[in-house]
């Protein structure tokens, strides 16, 4: 089993609905949990600070609720390393949703003969929908731009990250990140190949954060789209299954 983007850390920043993404109730919260370990589902755990991983599982919850206990390495030596750390940064998916959180101050254990990590239950869990975070991922091949003009500041040209009918996300440096939820972006430019630039309004959602695992950064502004001329989705759709249609061929032939 795979975890798919188990290398990037993926951070809230903000939203015009971040109940949508982040959850704090220490119920609903115990209920994925309970979940995790009934589909013994394989999460990627990462120690914090530093770069030490290992694939785990969650193997009991207290009869109380407080306290997780997770599957150690088979390395003793990267389990001495763990215990160090600060928190574990642990990934999975649930029905293909993306489950994210953070578990602080790991204690090394034995369980049931075996290595094992305690630690309390998170106070929020990030989830992510495949339909709202990712959709078609732009191929390298054929790079996206969005051409997004700026207040006082011209015209900037963002890499597409992902795109579908109702929108797209677009990568932001850092340092030029004047998007917010709520923020609009009229007079936008999407480029597709072979295809005519398609004009739209961008309305943004959402913002994240993307850390690689080597320390990169990367903001994702995902974006709405409004006032679309006619014929624009058909255009966008059309893209997406002849790139679709490409990946399967290749799935196929590799196969």
């Amino acid at each position: 089993m795979t975890i798919e983007h188990e290398l990037t850390r993926v951070e809230l920043l903000q939203a015009d609905d971040a109940s949508k993404y982040l959850l704090k109730d220490d119920r609903e919260i115990l209920f994925i949990m309970r979940r995790l370990v009934d589909a013994r589902s394989l999460l990627s755990a990462r120690g914090e600070p530093g770069y030490d991983s290992f694939l785990t599982a969650l193997l009991q919850i207290s009869s109380d609720g407080s306290t997780l206990i997770l599957d150690g390495s088979p390395d003793a030596a990267l389990n001495a390393r763990l215990e160090q750390a600060e928190r574990l940064d642990c990934v999975t998916q649930l029905d293909k949703v993306r489950i994210q959180f953070m578990l602080d101050r790991p204690v090394f254990q034995t369980w049931r003969e075996g290595p094992a990590f305690s630690a309390a239950l998170p106070g929020e869990l990030l989830r992510l929908q495949r339909r709202e975070f990712y959709r078609l991922q732009a191929p390298v091949t054929h790079s996206l731009t969005c051409t997004v003009p700026l207040p006082h500041a011209g015209e900037l040209a963002l890499r597409i990250i992902d795109i579908s009918g109702g929108g797209i996300a677009i990568a932001v440096p850092p340092a030029d990140a004047p998007f917010a939820p709520g923020d609009e972006f009229a007079g936008c430019r999407i480029t597709l190949p072979d295809s005519p630039p398609i004009s739209a309004r961008l309305i943004v959602r959402n913002l994240f954060r993307l850390t690689t695992r080597n320390g990169v950064e990367m903001l994702r502004a995902g974006c709405e789209f409004s006032d679309m001329p006619r014929g624009a989705d058909e255009a966008i759709q059309r893209y997406i299954l002849r790139i679709e249609r490409e990946r399967n061929a290749r799935q196929h032939t590799l196969g």
